[in-house]
């Protein structure tokens, strides 16, 4: 079982620019990524990783991780491209719409969502706080707030317990979270039960 909570940020100042500062760059090194891909035709993570990979960590001041994350997200706006074209989603081949998908790179949004891992993004789930890397540096303490019944499923399984829920009940992090969706002052925390963490690919927004 999976649940996504999200919590919303409550950052300083000067966090607060850290951590749209980043959003940006991962945005724009996706877009020019996506440039890329689409000239050369490498639309595969691992191809277009040997292309652009050094040069989106140093253009865009951007962690390995990070970096790795950008690379994936254009190479899956592109699986997703090519899933509904084949679905007939954009029209037939030769429309306008289906022409307009196919002959132009795929852009991303100053702000749009952006995946980040635990290499990235922790969690002090007791104190409501996160820590998180960016173009700055590491900014730690970033305070984060939740609806009661949000928190209450998120809360740590000795604070879970002594609240009165079931054991069953309680949910840990998996080992991906994700930033960015309504801007980056919201963050989507996917849980599961079991606290087993899976392997797969981040959450989008």
């Amino acid at each position: 079982m999976k649940l996504v909570v999200q919590v919303k940020l409550l950052p300083t100042p000067v966090q607060a620019a850290a951590l749209e500062a980043s959003l940006r760059a991962c945005n724009e090194a996706a877009t020019w990524a996506s440039e890329v891909a689409f000239e050369k035709d490498v639309k595969r993570n691992f191809a277009l990783r040997e292309h652009i990979y050094g040069e989106v960590k140093a253009r865009w001041g951007l962690g390995a991780q990070a970096a790795q994350h950008v690379i994936k997200k254009t190479c899956d706006a592109y699986a997703t491209l090519k899933a509904n074209l084949k679905a007939g989603n954009l029209g037939r081949p030769g429309s306008k719409r289906y022409r307009k998908a196919v002959e132009k790179p795929i852009g991303f949004r100053p702000e749009g969502a952006q995946p980040y891992d635990d290499r990235i993004l922790s969690w002090q789930i007791d104190q409501r706080r996160i820590s998180v890397r960016t173009v700055s540096g590491r900014v730690k303490d970033v305070t984060f707030t939740a609806s009661p019944e949000q928190l209450a499923i998120q809360a740590p399984p000795e604070e879970t317990a002594a609240q009165g829920v079931a054991a069953g009940q309680r949910h840990q992090p998996q080992d991906r979270e994700a930033c960015g969706g309504r801007g980056w002052g919201y963050l989507p925390r996917r849980l599961g039960s079991g606290g087993a963490p899976v392997a797969e690919s981040p959450w989008r927004i």
